[in-house]
């Protein structure tokens, strides 16, 4: 392919959110929109999602202030309230248009949607698909409604930076599957590149989740915020793959049950994920153990209730009805990440962020679950409906309205420029032997339990590995330097942010403080 482009929006990214925008941009036909991918339409966090949706279907047996109620508890005081309004009063309508693409949810035998509990809500609200496959029929669904579109789709092409003019985007780098570099303009970049999940050893994200979009927005001058709050899933099967299969949270609504080494249990089942993985990190160090156990032996509704996940079992041979069930935490979503307004607009002219890439303001400290894939339905549809409708820069709403800004809800602290980095790499298999060390110390020094002093050992090896490597010519070396750049800015955060809060914790500050009610920002006021 000679020449590429120009087009209206280049959508990075294909999970729910970048196809969810995908659709809504397409319904406009004055625009010539591409949608960029790393590897096909079917390839992203998205697929691995287990748990489901959240939104109040039912609204006589559920209502939005409790939902809403429920999210600003999980978030531990840093939830932006208006985005959190917007997530949950657009909720349902956004699950109802999902089902009009024809994603298939479960339904109850009277042909009611079929409503699981998961920790930290208040009321059965989680619609699913397959038990624990929601990730993969919502993922089938909108890469269907991709495929019929007249988006260009660029599979198998990888973005590597973004094009910038005087402090505007104008488009983005791109290398196609041949290695070939293209600058495409665009009038719209939509970044929906997901999380990084590949920062750490244990993850339930895929290959793919390497930061690429925050790290492209950090070195484009973009306010990036919250990354110390890396959210760790308490429940990842402890077996020898990856990305670690995801055991869902409804498992534990159903009356599963977490178990130590000894057979007892030690927590909350039910208590928001940074609870419980803070205590199963605490367990697992006390018993001086690299796994802890989830009993579903007495669960009678289990392999019913989850056939995928029952399958899974099988396949690696553990007996669910009479063995306990191997589990550790692993990380799993990031709440921070690139700042934006209620529509998804960032502090770059011409950039947009959606889905996990984003700090939208409605995780604050800790996810609740299943609000992710949620997110990505809500600020997709809302991102796509404001560029059709001809805006061109962030309001003063959401996370962006503390710009510059003192008296607001959530006040900012900038961290400056410490995190940006040129790209420079080496061979591949140095490349990999690299990336597997920056895992284990991220994963060692900067996980679910963090001191100042194992932060710094973590930033040490990142110092190291950063200095290993020469050129940036491959995919591999190309993600290798955005772990570093990001594995910069969560550490940057975490050591700036001498408390314990949500999915934070200070191994020397156990509780909240309240001089850090605030926002950690990277970038220059």
């Amino acid at each position: 392919m000679s020449e590429v482009g120009p087009f209206d929006v280049i959508v990075i990214g294909a999970g729910v959110a970048g196809l969810t925008a995908l659709h809504h941009l397409c319904a406009e036909p004055s625009l010539k929109v591409a949608v960029v991918t790393k590897e096909t339409l079917l390839d992203s966090t998205t697929r691995w999602a287990q748990g489901g949706v959240a939104a109040v279907t039912d609204p006589q047996e559920d209502s939005i202030e409790l939902h809403v109620s429920d999210t600003l508890a999980a978030g531990a005081g840093l939830c932006d309230k208006d985005a959190v309004s917007v997530l949950v009063e657009d909720g349902p309508g956004a699950v109802e248009e999902l089902m009009t693409l024809g994603a298939r949810f479960d339904r109850n035998e009277d042909g009611q949607l079929a409503l699981a509990l998961e920790g930290g809500h208040s009321r059965p609200r989680v619609v699913h698909a397959g038990g624990a496959a929601t990730g993969e029929e919502i993922a089938r669904a909108l890469a269907d409604v991709a495929k019929r579109s007249r988006a260009q789709v660029l599979a198998r092409w990888r973005a590597r930076d973004l094009l910038m003019q005087d402090g505007r985007c104008v488009g983005v780098v791109l290398i196609d599957p041949h290695g070939v570099r293209h600058e495409v303009r665009a009038r719209h970049v939509v970044l929906a590149t997901g999380g990084a999940g590949q920062l750490f050893s244990e993850t339930t994200n895929p290959d793919e989740a390497t930061g690429d979009g925050i790290a492209m927005a950090l070195r484009a001058g973009a306010y990036v915020g919250d990354m110390e709050f890396y959210q760790f899933h308490p429940t990842a099967l402890f077996v020898p793959r990856a990305p670690r299969p995801l055991l869902s949270e409804a498992i534990r609504g159903e009356g599963g049950l977490l178990r130590d080494h000894n057979g007892e249990r030690f927590c909350n089942e039910l208590s928001p994920r940074d609870v419980v993985s803070r205590a199963m990190a605490k367990t697992m160090a006390a018993q001086n153990v690299d796994h802890l156990f989830l009993d579903v032996r007495h669960v009678e509704s289990f392999a019913h209730e989850f056939p995928t996940l029952a399958h899974v079992l099988e396949e690696v041979g553990i007996n669910w009805r009479k063995q306990l069930i191997p589990v550790s935490p692993a990380a799993h979503h990031l709440c921070g990440g690139v700042a934006t307004d209620l529509y998804g607009a960032t502090s770059v002219a011409g950039l947009w962020a959606i889905g996990e890439v984003a700090l939208s303001g409605v995780h604050g400290a800790n996810r609740l679950a299943s609000n992710s894939l949620l997110e990505g339905l809500v600020f997709g549809a809302r991102c796509a409906k404001a560029i059709v409708a001809g805006a061109d820069s962030p309001q003063r709403s959401g996370v962006l309205a503390s710009r510059d800004v003192d008296a607001t809800p959530i006040p900012w602290r900038f961290l400056g420029d410490e995190v940006r980095r040129e790209n420079t790499a080496s061979n591949e298999k140095d490349l990999t032997e690299q990336r597997r060390r920056l895992q284990r110390a991220m994963s060692m020094q900067a996980g679910v339990v963090r001191s100042a002093h194992s932060i710094a050992q973590a930033q040490g090896v990142l110092d190291d590995v950063a200095g290993s490597l020469n050129a940036r010519s491959t995919r591999r070396a190309e993600e290798l330097w955005n772990l570093i750049t990001v594995g910069d800015a969560l550490c940057v955060g975490a050591l700036a942010r001498n408390e314990s809060r949500g999915a934070h914790t200070r191994a020397e500050y156990e509780g909240q403080d309240p001089t850090f009610l605030c926002r950690l920002i990277h970038g220059n006021r």
